[in-house]
């Protein structure tokens, strides 16, 4: 990461003095003030005689043979700000720093004043530069408080790699960071979502020797999840969070979450048995993840078993994510008198149906082709004031697609422009599906141009059934423009998905509950 910038030694030039300014002028220190502001006010390169003249002057005051009276002398406090000033200047202005430059910086460089030109130029990535710069060819030990300068503001502009090397050059140069410096770049890294750069953090630390508060390692936990590292999170809680932190709730609401999410429920309940071992008690939310976890994999006679459980707890009580995560369960198997009993129930016990509910409901009625109970939980939707949207719509659609009637799924989509409800790809994607498969193939192809105008980032199962249909009506050059039309906006082909395997349902796909708690 070090720059070239500062390394290149360019021969030195005989003195430089500007018309107008004698020697005596230079003895007292008005010369080279003179040329220090003609240089700032012309971005040239650092004359070697403009080092020379600043050492001069530097040189007089830290003790030339001049003496001065009482008004005459410059504190040092000044004299230090001055040649920060200066520094900064040559830092800004120059390319390179002559082999004079560097000797005069040697002589004159300290920690103290190293901070305060970070600090001056206010530009965290040339104070990384000026760092590196000054470690290896002034040999300067930085003090801790450069470090923990540089380290924050990186972290704040949000360069947490080049944070991280800061960290490693003070570690190397024997500067430990204080407790609350790592606290903050650990949980700036979790924010940012730098997951490498926290496990190579951790790397550098044997368990006991770095302090992380329980929700600091929350917060690693639920971004490794989120990031689909379910694995890792698990090992970090086995190797780090249960030996130095006391985990509660959340942490193990956050690791069977995770699990649930990739399918490993039997990994979840073993760490929902544990929970009491480690003085912590399930909520509602422990249950609901369960229970969504069950249902995901189609254990949904065992998910509504914990929901009875859930009922005899004193603590809480079931909620409208509970009923809706077995109702959906049910749904996805085709089982919609259950998922319609569950409903019921709900109901009865007090709970308000969600929009989510009712669009879990309206799509399970329409991929089993009941488009009467389907329209019928839509009236209700509308009567618990919830208003419809594009999962609301798409699921109709679909229904009705499904059940051979295209032309009122057209209508639906005609009335989702009539009120601005933009479609997704989903919707698009289900009304170009049935449209090939009743041979309408122009207006599919329709639907496929609007895309130009969309801000939708389509995908391959859109284009799939409408190329197909090209294809097997012999016309393939409007299959290639098609084709051309997908790599413009960036669709990659794929191995040809036919359009009714366009992937998840809606629902799961569009409108998934289990992150809304």
């Amino acid at each position: 990461m070090m720059s070239e910038d500062f390394n290149q030694k360019p021969s030195l030039k005989s003195c430089y003095f500007q018309p107008g300014i004698n020697s005596a002028d230079f003895a007292n220190g008005v010369g080279l003030q003179m040329t220090l502001i003609f240089y700032i006010a012309r971005p040239l390169r650092v004359r070697a005689s403009t080092i020379a003249a600043i050492a001069n002057f530097h040189g007089l005051v830290h003790g030339g043979s001049r003496s001065f009276n009482e008004k005459e002398v410059i504190c040092r406090h000044c004299n230090d700000l001055w040649f920060v000033k200066v520094v900064c200047t040559l830092l800004v202005r120059s390319n390179y720093f002559s082999d004079t430059c560097v000797r005069y910086l040697s002589d004159n460089l300290n920690p103290l004043i190293s901070f305060e030109v970070i600090k001056r130029l206010n530009d965290p990535k040339l104070g990384l530069k000026f760092l590196e710069f000054s470690r290896l060819n002034l040999s300067l030990n930085h003090s801790v408080k450069t470090y923990n300068l540089l380290l924050r503001s990186l972290c704040e502009m949000g360069l947490h790699d080049s944070a991280k090397v800061v960290f490693d050059y003070a570690r190397r140069d024997g500067q430990m960071l204080d407790g609350p410096m790592i606290e903050f770049f650990i949980l700036s890294c979790i924010k940012a979502g730098k997951v490498d750069v926290v496990k190579k953090l951790l790397s550098q630390f044997q368990p006991e020797e770095i302090k992380m508060n329980t929700l600091m390692y929350n917060s690693l936990l639920n971004l490794l999840v989120k990031q689909n590292e379910v694995d890792e999170a698990v090992w970090m809680f086995k190797e780090h969070f249960r030996l130095l932190s006391q985990p509660d709730t959340w942490t193990f609401n956050i690791l069977i979450r995770g699990l649930c999410r990739i399918g490993e429920v039997t990994k979840a309940f073993e760490f929902f048995n544990d929970m009491g071992s480690f003085g912590c008690s399930p909520d509602i939310v422990t249950y609901n993840t369960l229970i969504n976890g069950l249902c995901r994999v189609n254990e949904v006679d065992r998910g509504r078993e914990l929901l009875k459980e859930v009922k005899f707890r004193s603590e809480f009580s079931p909620d409208v994510v509970t009923y809706t995560s077995i109702i959906c369960g049910y749904c996805k198997l085709g089982k919609m008198e259950e998922a319609a009993g569950m409903y019921d129930e709900m109901v009865r016990s007090g709970i308000t149906p969600s929009a989510v509910t009712f669009n879990v409901l309206i799509d399970g009625f329409g991929k089993v082709g009941n488009m009467v109970s389907a329209e019928s939980m839509h009236k209700r939707m509308l009567s618990f004031g919830y208003l419809p949207d594009v999962v609301t719509f798409s699921s109709l659609i679909d229904g009705y697609c499904r059940n051979g009637q295209l032309n009122q799924g057209l209508k639906l989509w005609d009335e989702m422009h009539g009120i601005d409800l933009s479609p997704n790809v989903y919707t698009f994607a289900i009304l170009i599906n049935a449209l090939c498969k009743e041979n309408r193939l122009n207006e599919a192809r329709l639907l496929l141009s609007q895309l130009k105008w969309s801000d939708l980032v389509p995908k391959p199962f859109m284009y799939n059934p409408v190329i197909d249909g090209f294809c097997k009506a012999g016309s393939v050059d409007e299959a290639n423009k098609i084709v051309a039309e997908m790599e413009e906006k960036r669709c990659k082909p794929d191995k040809g998905i036919r359009g009714a395997e366009f992937g998840l349902s809606i629902f799961e796909e569009s409108n998934s509950f289990e992150d809304k708690y």
